[in-house]
């Protein structure tokens, strides 16, 4: 570990009120992951690990944040900080057991080295696409805030994940939100093997605070005491003064970006010069000469660490291979739910489907005082549909909060919201505009309670759907890109009633729903509904109509399609089943209708490949192929965008194709 000559001390630490206790703990907090790291590499070079992300080198960032924040304050850290685990007195055999795929480790074996979070010990761990992180952390920070607790929380970036968009839409977030959020770069000079020059064209990433409107500070992220000591006047000023601050740690990287990569593209004088700075002999050196540290005492320490790494390995070694059946694993993508039925009282009022969304959406708010709205223009305009129309009178914008145009921010930061005890409640604009959302939904929303048991308290409201002129870029139905990914739940109503009980249920449910709105039915369907809260059960198609020669399988504006249609043609003896939610699916209803009738026409308004409706049919042909009388029907809109014209778009549209088909199946 340290050389047989003291070497120079490179920096010229000034340890300020700093009293020798602490001087020590910082010393310990830097030894503990550099002695862990060194076994890990003769570990992979043996076989016994599988990869490592080495943090070498860079210790005294992740050790100066952590110990000037309370142990219940979040962090959000990435693959090189391994002293934020440590430093949170994680079990050490439970770390191991997480990089070998054990069960005692966080993830059951589903994801590795550091993608995970744990509430226990108030870290929430990072995903490859780094730029989320970011986001998350503003979530996490607002509910700091609307709670009032003087709460501090800190994320980490290299300088390379600052080119993401998701980085700059959570930096704005947090600026025009004033949210306390201590927004960390470690610049270690590479992002992979790209250096920073083919990063970034500024001198330093600091400066970009100046664009934010925000505080940024460049630290010597290898001066362990200029860490510790900035970091707590400003964690202690941030409780006080609750806001933003972005903070550039100059640092290096002494391995590669993980141990298969190498460094041979880094100059070797360069690796050579950051040697000198090395963070944890240099500190060593230092406590030495202040009189602070001994030979003694380090190894004392050392010996320490040794027999805690070496214990806890063992218990790690010893662990048996992680073992699960295919009934864990499903039943680990969505956190439990256990529907409570509240149900209607007698009285109702005849209204339209986009106020039994405003109703539902508005006494949800009233039921739970934790339930926050965001999204853009929702707030004094009422969002563009009016469907929030009133709110921030009653629940103040706190809770109804206009949000700048950033969709994948704001549903990082509805995740975030989520982990630390809020719901919250994404209106998309438009559901096209879910596509700038994207990468959260999928990769952090709908994975995280199979990764590591954390639930997605959110649910994001798609406007959806043609048939309003309103061109290809506000007129998709959306809704096979997510009943395509495991851990989110869709939601189609078709009908006021439905729309208020359902958007009532997927708010209490824990888990990630896509609540899908078709805008053609805003103000055009109406029906008598309950006033009061009510609730209806996720996973339950309606039966809308019985007969017994086909069955027609439909949700969205193709309900009313087909119920005109039927109108039309009263010789047809059908069962019409509205789907209602497309994950969970009904397949129960939909089994015992096609067994009955023989027949099935399916309709959906979204293009035929790819989309659900192709799913059900073979779902069918697997489960109730004997019982069919006729192939199963697909109809859909075509494969084209939507275009803007009225006669482009009612061509472009399935509805009068559905006749012809569902009479050509009748003669079958």
């Amino acid at each position: 570990m340290k050389p047989e000559t003291t070497p120079h001390i490179f920096f010229d630490y000034n340890r300020k009120d700093v009293d020798n206790e602490t001087l020590l703990k910082l010393y310990r907090g830097m030894l503990k992951p550099r002695m862990i790291e060194e076994k890990m590499l003769i570990l992979l070079r043996q076989g016994k690990v599988s990869k490592w992300f080495s943090g070498i080198g860079q210790e005294a960032i992740s050790v100066g944040i952590t110990a000037v924040l309370d142990k219940d304050e979040y962090i959000l850290p990435m693959h090189r900080n391994l002293a934020v685990f440590t430093m949170r007195d994680i079990p050490l055999y439970r770390l191991f057991s997480q990089w070998q795929g054990k069960a005692n480790g966080f993830t059951k074996g589903r994801d590795r080295s550091f993608h995970f979070g744990t509430q226990e010990f108030h870290i929430i761990g990072m995903i490859s696409h780094l730029g989320p992180q970011f986001g998350v952390a503003d979530g996490i920070a607002l509910a700091n805030k609307l709670k009032k607790n003087n709460k501090v929380c800190a994320v980490f970036t290299g300088e390379g994940g600052t080119s993401e968009g998701d980085i700059h839409e959570a930096l704005n977030v947090a600026s025009v939100w004033q949210l306390p959020v201590l927004f960390c770069i470690e610049n270690n000079g590479y992002g992979l093997s790209t250096p920073t020059n083919e990063q970034y064209n500024c001198e330093n990433l600091a400066d970009r605070g100046k664009g934010y409107g925000m505080e940024s500070y460049i630290i010597e992220g290898n001066d362990i005491l200029e860490v510790y000591t900035k970091l707590k006047d400003l964690v202690a000023s941030m409780r006080l003064n609750p806001r933003p601050v972005l903070l550039e740690f100059k640092t290096f990287r002494m391995r590669g970006h993980e141990e298969a990569s190498g460094t041979k593209y880094v100059p070797i004088d360069l690796i050579d010069e950051w040697g000198l700075r090395d963070p944890l002999l240099n500190y060593e050196s230092y406590l030495l000469k202040e009189g602070v540290l001994s030979e003694e005492i380090i190894q004392e320490y050392k010996n320490e660490f040794k027999h805690e790494i070496d214990e806890n390995l063992d218990l790690a070694f010893a662990e048996p291979k992680i073992e699960s059946t295919e009934a864990n694993e499903l039943n680990d993508v969505y956190k439990e739910f256990k529907y409570q039925e509240v149900e209607e009282n007698s009285e109702k009022e005849n209204i339209r489907l986009i106020d039994a969304i405003s109703q539902g959406l508005k006494q949800s708010m009233e039921r739970h005082d934790n339930l926050i709205i965001m999204g853009q223009d929702v707030a004094e305009y009422g969002g563009v549909f009016k469907i929030t129309d009133g709110f921030v009178e009653q629940f103040g914008k706190d809770r109804v909060r206009n949000t700048p145009i950033c969709e994948s921010a704001i549903v990082s930061a509805a995740m975030g919201l989520s982990i630390n005890g809020y719901k919250a409640v994404v209106e998309m604009q438009f559901a096209d505009f879910v596509t700038s959302g994207f990468n959260p939904i999928i990769n952090y929303l709908a994975k995280s309670h199979y990764r590591w048991s954390e639930k997605a308290d959110v649910v994001v409201r798609m406007p959806c759907g043609a048939g309003v002129g309103a061109g290809p870029f506000h007129s998709q139905t959306n809704e096979a890109w997510f009943t395509h990914t495991p851990g989110l739940k869709v939601v189609y109503p078709a009908f006021p009633y439905d729309a208020k009980g359902l958007l009532a249920t997927s708010i209490e449910d824990p888990n990630p729903v896509m609540y899908f709105e078709h805008k053609a039915l805003y103000r055009n369907i109406r029906q008598d509904v309950p006033t009061d809260y009510y609730t209806i059960p996720l996973g339950k198609a309606s039966l809308l109509k019985e007969g017994k020669d086909v069955t027609i399988i439909t949700f969205g504006a193709g309900v009313h399609w087909a119920l005109e249609t039927l109108a039309q043609n009263p010789e047809i003896n059908a069962d019409l089943i509205d789907l209602r939610t497309l994950i969970p699916l009904d397949t129960d209803a939909i089994y015992k209708s096609v067994k009955k009738t023989g027949k099935v026409v399916i309709l959906q308004e979204d293009s035929m490949f790819g989309g659900i409706a192709s799913d059900i049919s073979a779902l069918i042909m697997e489960n109730c192929f004997e019982h069919l009388d006729a192939p199963v029907k697909r109809v859909a809109s075509l494969e084209t965008p939507i275009p803007f014209a009225a006669n482009l778009e009612s061509a472009y549209l399935p509805k009068e194709k559905f006749k012809q088909i569902l009479l050509d199946l009748m003669s079958y």
